[in-house]
């Protein structure tokens, strides 16, 4: 794509992202984002201004008008409520795409409302714990996976362009159904999550005396991690996918019963193979691109109880211009190898940092 007019309803990680991403590939391209809230300082957009990263924010939606391409990044239902008001604003021509995580009701919406020939479903497959653009960046595309999922009205020419653009931002492009996304994405995202929200509610209702929180480290913080995530997003994602999700709870929920059914009469085969064909599974899932899940960078190594060891490592790294997330000691090690536990901000930061350690005689182990 040349030179364009580039809209942005909702700003913050994803949208941000983006926006950096278009910026870097064209710094020619027009980038507009929509403020909902004239009365009311937006400091992301305030920033994204200062930056150079928008060249303008508008207060109506009129002001959208002229869009070649229009980004929606706001919360599911909110994007779907979007597009009625947008109807009559768009150009004939201006491609629409969205960036939620479920595809089906809004890509309905759109050929319900006569907007399917120029809507495509998107859904990039990265993220961060961290919200806002503050925190948004080229990268947290880079490698990651950009599902797009056309209408049946979709132009093809719109889905050539849309995958050639994510292509150039240094995406992977992915072409599939909105059904297929969505039955996707309840199994190994939507469903984990409702999962791991399960297990630490399970936890606080049983921890009377909190003696289940300051010994809930190793597996269980790192099995429940992204439950720590937006109630609003993933309320929006349970009424939107709601199909799919059950589906896939049901299916879970019949295998939690047969785990349970062979405990009960003691069936040594069928535990010993439940574990085994996990384990399996999940050792062939490749971690060369960036999944649905948000990655985590970490490394654990030995050292020794002594002032200043901690400090040293910090400072070795620094010295060499790898920066932590995070570091701690691990009180609770029946899960991992290591007394000290590192987080990275990217994989190639982690990998350095063990080459590192392991010049400087530390004992490094990574997962």
């Amino acid at each position: 794509m040349n030179d364009v007019v580039v809209g942005f309803i909702g700003f913050g990680l994803i949208g941000g992202s983006l926006a950096h991403a278009l910026r870097e590939q064209n710094p020619k391209h027009k980038l507009t984002a929509y403020c909902y809230n004239r009365n009311k300082v937006n400091a992301g957009l305030t920033k994204a201004l200062q930056d150079g990263v928008l060249n303008d924010i508008v207060y109506e939606l009129a002001d959208l008008g002229e869009c070649d391409l229009l980004f929606l990044c706001a919360p599911v239902l909110s994007n779907i409520a979007y597009l009625a008001q947008l109807k009559s604003i768009l150009k004939p021509d201006c491609i629409i795409t969205d960036v939620g995580s479920v595809k089906g009701n809004i890509c309905k919406e759109a050929v319900a409302l006569g907007l399917g020939s120029q809507f495509i479903g998107g859904h990039p497959m990265a993220g961060s714990e961290k919200t806002g653009y503050t925190n948004s960046s080229s990268r947290l595309l880079e490698n990651a996976y950009y599902i797009l999922t056309p209408t049946r009205e979709t132009k093809d020419s719109i889905t050539d362009t849309l995958f050639q653009l994510i292509k150039s931002l240094g995406s992977i492009p992915i072409i599939l159904s909105p059904s297929e996304h969505d039955d996707i994405t309840a199994a190994i995202s939507h469903v984990p999550h409702i999962i791991a929200s399960c297990l630490v509610n399970m936890v606080r209702k049983e921890d009377n005396e909190d003696k289940m929180k300051t010994l809930a480290a190793g597996g269980f913080k790192d099995i429940t991690r992204i439950a720590s995530s937006s109630p609003v997003m993933w309320q929006n994602i349970c009424l939107t996918n709601t199909d799919s999700i059950l589906r896939f709870l049901d299916k879970y929920i019949h295998s939690l019963n047969e785990v349970k059914e062979s405990l009960q009469l003691n069936r040594e085969a069928a535990i010993f193979d439940f574990f085994q064909d996990a384990g399996e599974y999940r050792d062939s899932i490749p971690n060369t691109s960036a999944g649905l899940l948000n990655k985590v960078y970490e490394l654990y190594l030995d050292i020794i109880d002594e002032t200043g060891a901690i400090a040293t490592i910090a400072t070795l790294l620094a010295t060499n211009l790898i920066s932590i997330k995070n570091i701690g000691i691990i009180h609770n090690r029946e899960f991992e190898e290591g007394v000290l536990h590192i987080v990275f901000y990217s994989q190639n930061s982690c990998e350095a940092a063990a080459s590192l350690l392991r010049k400087h005689n530390y004992t490094v182990y990574e997962r």
